[in-house]
């Protein structure tokens, strides 16, 4: 049983991984696509008002990348939770860093507050 969970968990992760790298991707083309937009009509010497519709949209289409990003970080947290309550291990794959983990001398204690003249 746990075997047949491993490879299950395992096809779940490649798809994961392959989904976080094409969102990536996505928004580096995203990103360039909208600083291409102002550079090439100050090269072409056009009014600013010409393309604002085209550069307010594709602006739009990058936040909504980011807000995806940020859900398929989400989900891949809540894997990661599925994946100690379903009795797996950690397996060092996908990331080529390690997942951080804070450590007691990582943890900074703020000073208490002072009176100040």
């Amino acid at each position: 049983m746990p075997r047949t969970r491993q490879a299950v968990a395992q096809k779940v992760a490649n798809r994961l991984y392959a989904l976080e790298n094409a969102i990536d991707v996505a928004l580096t083309r995203a990103a360039e696509l909208n600083a291409t937009m102002p550079e090439a009509r100050g090269e072409a010497r056009l009014p600013a008002m010409i393309g604002q519709d085209a550069l307010n949209k594709a602006a739009k289409a990058f936040t909504s990348l980011v807000q995806a990003r940020r859900r398929v970080v989400e989900t891949h947290a809540s894997l990661d939770a599925a994946r100690l309550q379903i009795g797996l291990r950690e397996v060092d794959i996908g990331d080529m860093e390690p997942k951080p983990v804070p450590t007691p001398a990582a943890i900074v204690v703020p000073a208490p507050l002072r009176a100040v003249a």
